[in-house]
């Protein structure tokens, strides 16, 4: 009886193994997203994409929210891609609002945020914006409290003694 109910060790590793070798990887706009993700989630986790513009992808491309990633097909993906490069969406859901430069509407998504986003930091410094001066001192700009958080690290604040 003893024998029936031992397992050999090699059984459970192998069954670990296959699972993590079944996930595969979808590259949508630079990133790779988990094909196990269902698509409403999965494209959230593109830089520019939140949640609302995740469910207007779905609903505009009449792709449905519970399809999982690794089901999509290349002109599926390619489609994706387009839409979030150029949405068409209400001006409201867009993250660059009449741009300074242009003057235009749009929505960018990936290095395009990251770009803009180090240029108009550049910009306030250059200027000496407020919030420019913040960020070069490294402070919050924001508004947030400094008594307690933001304190430089590896230096710690002494109390003078008399």
């Amino acid at each position: 009886m003893a024998e029936q109910t031992q397992k050999t060790p090699e059984e459970k590793p192998k069954a670990r193994f296959q699972e993590q070798h079944e996930e595969s990887l979808v590259r949508i706009l630079g990133k790779d997203i988990k094909g196990s993700r269902k698509i409403f989630v999965g494209l959230t986790k593109i830089k520019g994409v939140g949640w609302t513009i995740s469910n207007a992808t779905c609903i505009k491309l009449k792709i449905p929210k519970d399809k999982k990633i690794s089901e999509l097909t290349k002109p599926e993906i390619e489609k994706i891609e387009n839409f979030l490069k150029n949405p068409e969406l209400a001006d409201y859901l867009k993250n660059r609002r009449k741009d300074l430069e242009t003057g235009e509407t749009k929505h960018l998504v990936s290095t395009d945020l990251d770009m803009r986003k180090d240029f108009d930091i550049r910009r306030l410094k250059k200027i000496r914006s407020y919030k420019g001066i913040r960020h070069t001192a490294k402070l919050p700009v924001r508004g947030q409290r400094t008594r307690s958080h933001f304190r430089k690290k590896g230096q710690a604040v002494r109390i003078k003694r008399k």
